[in-house]
């Protein structure tokens, strides 16, 4: 990985920190030819890099056009796109159990691919720009939350929030995980077990104790 893991982990605390403010950005800009063009782009990517000059090698002369605020936008819509293919791979799930629902939908959203992961890591290069940690950040409220819709989850108001908070420090280093090791499929599965195993018990032990979240804001509507 040719990003600086200690760059990536603060990056990852901050943007679990924003979660706190339970308020989700809108949502990006959609179309075919956009979610297209990213496909042929993350094809790619892993080995050229996300850059324009890729893009219109791999996707058509004109495909720059389609993404005016530039690489960091680019990079942005394809997190879209990712979290878009992991919520309709979840519409026809019959697992009853929300958290075997939250299991599915995370290891759909970080599959065992090699370009798939390398194509992330040359992603995370520009999320972590100066110019891309608001975008990083964006991007990462709506994986988040992408994946308690996918799981089907119909939380409100507080519970809304801290069930994102709990998830975004999963999520975080489940997908650290997955960036440095994510090829071995079974040592990654057992590893989001072990993390959602002991999310559920610290949530039993604050259930117990009567331990609540600190008040926040309502979500966004």
């Amino acid at each position: 990985m040719s990003i600086l893991p200690g760059k990536l982990e603060q990056a990852l605390s901050l943007a679990v920190a924003t979660l706190a403010a339970g308020v989700m950005p809108a949502p990006m800009e959609r179309d075919a030819d956009r979610d297209q063009a990213l496909r042929k782009l993350a094809a790619v990517a892993g080995d050229k890099g996300w850059s324009m000059a890729t893009l219109r090698a791999a996707a058509g002369p004109d495909t720059d056009l389609l993404f005016p605020a530039g690489v960091v936008e680019m990079v942005e819509a394809w997190s879209d796109l990712c979290d878009r293919a992991m919520v309709d791979a979840m519409l026809d799930t019959e697992e009853p159990r929300l958290s075997q629902r939250v299991r599915q939908a995370i290891l759909l959203r970080l599959p065992p691919d090699e370009q798939r992961r390398a194509a992330a890591a040359k992603a995370m290069t520009v999320f972590l720009s100066i110019k891309g940690q608001k975008a990083f950040r964006r991007a990462w409220l709506r994986t988040v939350n992408a994946i308690w819709q996918a799981a089907q989850d119909d939380a409100t108001g507080l519970t809304y929030v801290s069930k994102r908070l709990s998830l975004g420090g999963l999520y975080a280093s489940v997908f650290l995980y997955w960036l440095a090791r994510g090829s071995d499929a079974v040592g990654f599965e057992a590893f989001v077990d072990r993390r959602l195993a002991d999310v559920l018990r610290i949530g039993r032990i604050k259930a117990r104790f009567g331990v609540s979240v600190p008040p926040s804001s309502a979500p966004a509507q």
